[in-house]
């Protein structure tokens, strides 16, 4: 029987990233994920600057520059009828953007093949976890293609994450709010270096170049308000709806899971916890936590990853409730807008909380 040091689950950033940088630590590890790569998935494909520490980590910041990707200068909030406030995006020493947009077929697909080709990570796409469980110090896990095990098992496979789930760890899902998003062609683009963040009425739109021509379109509501936000987005973009595909994705907020909730196993990314995505911070928490675990797995010091996780976590994420409570909650989300123009110090402050 083989036994690998660490299996993970889910092969998106946070679980790419903590393969690659397990294996090499010394580390035997299995990445399973369900899909084939590359997969489109819907994400506001922003990478913040918090972001670089660990994609330099990786060595992949060139790789990543090379690709298709747009260069963010500039964050444009608006209120519900429209009125807009730029803040300007921190730059490199060189006046080139600190922030970019890249789709997360692209990210994902190099973060993979960078673990793809580490010594020591074995790679199994298109193969789905269906049960598992742990014996001794010893994880077995049963997939479509047959049974692993591990030492060490680390949940990288989402907001839905179905470690959690066949443990019996996942939070209680409620319907909440659903988040949509399309890539597309803009018959006005006029945010070629801009994100565009816009509240409206039950809900909000986010806008941002990706590379190629190409545009990142979310918008997010509750289901009831669903419909008519994509319709009116529709509507005001030029797109047609017959040719334009929209993907949902679901839920937008639930209560997190513990870093380490059991012996043996580590939480990671989306899996961990969902931040609101009004902030762009999806990806950069996925590299980060990733990394925090290889360095635990590494160091076998799961307690230092649960200390390191809340340290992360605290800096910021007080901003992040911030804006769920604006995007909620329309009339206080236009009143902090509107309050940019009486205290013009306010907006650049709250958004150099989440990119710095």
């Amino acid at each position: 029987m083989e036994v690998f040091d660490v299996a993970v689950i889910g092969s998106g950033p946070a679980g790419s990233t903590c393969a690659t940088l397990a294996a090499r630590s010394g580390k035997r590890v299995l990445l399973i994920d369900r899909a084939l790569f590359p997969r489109e998935k819907v994400c506001g494909d922003c990478l913040n600057p918090r972001a670089w520490p660990v994609i330099k980590e990786l060595g992949l910041e060139q790789r990543i520059r090379a690709l298709s990707h747009a260069q963010l200068t500039t964050v444009r909030f608006e209120t519900t009828t429209g009125t807009g406030f730029d803040v300007p995006l921190p730059r490199n020493a060189d006046g080139s953007a600190h922030e970019i947009a890249i789709r997360r077929s692209l990210l994902d697909a190099l973060l993979l093949e960078q673990a793809t080709n580490t010594r020591g990570v074995t790679v199994r796409q298109d193969e789905t976890l269906r049960a598992l469980a742990r014996t001794g110090s010893v994880w077995a896990m049963d997939t479509t293609n047959g049974s692993h095990f591990a030492k060490t098992l680390v949940a990288a496979d989402g907001r839905n994450s179905t470690v959690c789930r066949l443990l019996r760890i996942a939070p209680a899902m409620t319907v909440g709010r659903v988040g949509l998003g399309t890539h597309a062609h803009l018959k006005n683009d006029i945010y070629s270096s801009t994100v565009l963040l816009r509240l409206l009425e039950g809900g909000y739109m986010g806008l941002a170049p990706i590379g190629d021509g190409l545009t990142n379109i979310c918008v997010v509501a509750t289901p009831p308000r669903l419909r008519a936000l994509r319709t009116w987005s529709e509507d005001a973009l030029m797109l047609d709806p017959d040719t334009t595909t929209w993907h949902s994705v679901a839920p937008l907020s639930r209560k997190p899971v513990a870093p380490v909730p059991c012996t043996g196993l580590y939480v990671i990314g989306d899996a961990a916890r969902v931040v609101e995505p009004f902030t762009g911070e999806g990806i950069t928490y996925a590299l980060q936590t990733g990394s925090l675990a290889a360095r635990a797995i590494a160091n076998s010091d799961p307690a230092a990853f649960t200390s390191a996780c809340r340290a992360l976590y605290k800096k910021s994420l007080w901003v992040n409730h911030l804006s769920r409570l604006a995007v909620t909650r329309p009339r206080i989300g236009n009143s902090l807008l509107l309050a940019a123009r009486s205290f013009p110090a306010l907006l650049p402050a709250l958004t150099a909380k989440v990119v710095t």
